[in-house]
């Protein structure tokens, strides 16, 4: 997991993946992953963030948040479905130690990526993130939930998350859970051409598009890389993490928990929707000619 390492090298506090694992009492319907950006705090890096609310950057952990708040759900709704969590957790920060930027680190997949910018660490923890879900899980569909641009905030502001994927199914579904539980979820693009701006040209990828524009879009395509071919979507909460307008259940100083009511409504029409799996058969013995 080069690219996750390369992120936490400048930090004194160790990174984690961290796994959590939901299986139902009934045969499953289905086997979920859920993927969240757990940046702890996020300086930028060698490419440091402006001074001015800085402060915020631990919220940067709002996606791996949302994970461990569907995971203490889970097991008082007892669905039928089995569910992974893979929070990629940890601190991005400037030491002598840290990633510079004109580096090159190589993936779980193999793949190798030039970080122009790490400052776009977030799309390198997750690309290792999802590469471990697809592989290790073999899981029917992957959402994953992240802190990734504040181009998305520019795009839709703090009242609406940012869908993209390699799925409008997928898509489709977490509109829909969007709409029946006021977490609001609006589709972005993600076409082949964000997707060739993120090739890089002395490693397979760059980390960012280098004045392409599109930044959310960007960001997608950059981890569409890292999902050969599970259904996927990838959610970008920049805006809808905190800064909010005051709400019944969330709003504030603090985070809102955006994601958690999203994915436990997509997850139980998702267990409601899905056929059970057909019964084992019990072969019978031979009788002996």
């Amino acid at each position: 997991m080069g690219a996750f390492a390369s992120v936490a090298r400048g930090s004194a506090e160790p990174a984690y993946l961290i796994h959590l694992t939901y299986r139902p009492r009934v045969r499953a319907r289905g086997r979920i992953a859920l993927v969240g950006k757990g940046l702890t705090f996020d300086s930028g890096g060698i490419s440091l963030k402006p001074g001015a609310k800085m402060d915020e950057m631990k919220y940067d952990m709002s996606g791996g948040a949302a994970v461990l708040g569907v995971f203490q759900a889970l097991a008082g709704l007892e669905l039928a479905l089995e569910v992974h969590g893979v929070i990629a957790a940890s601190e991005n920060m400037p030491d002598g130690r840290a990633t510079k930027p004109g580096d090159l680190v190589t993936a779980m997949n193999g793949t190798t990526i030039e970080v122009l910018n790490t400052d776009a660490e977030g799309r390198l923890v997750l690309a290792d993130a999802l590469v471990y879900a697809e592989t290790k899980l073999a899981p029917d569909a992957i959402v994953d939930l992240a802190t990734l641009t504040g181009a998305v905030i520019t795009a839709l502001g703090h009242e609406l998350s940012g869908v993209l994927g390699n799925d409008r199914a997928l898509q489709d579904e977490l509109v829909a859970a969007g709409q029946a539980t006021g977490e609001l979820v609006w589709p972005l693009p993600l076409l082949e051409q964000h997707k060739e701006h993120m090739k890089g040209t002395v490693a397979d990828l760059k980390n960012i598009n280098a004045g392409q524009g599109a930044g959310s879009s960007a960001g997608a395509a950059f981890l569409s890389y890292f999902v050969a071919k599970t259904p996927w979507a990838h959610l970008d909460i920049a805006g809808s993490a905190w800064g909010v307008d005051e709400r019944d259940y969330q709003g504030g100083s603090g985070g809102t928990g955006v994601g958690v009511r999203l994915l436990l409504r997509w997850l139980e029409e998702r267990a409601r929707n899905t056929r059970p799996p057909a019964p084992l058969r019990r072969s019978r013995p031979r009788k002996p000619r």
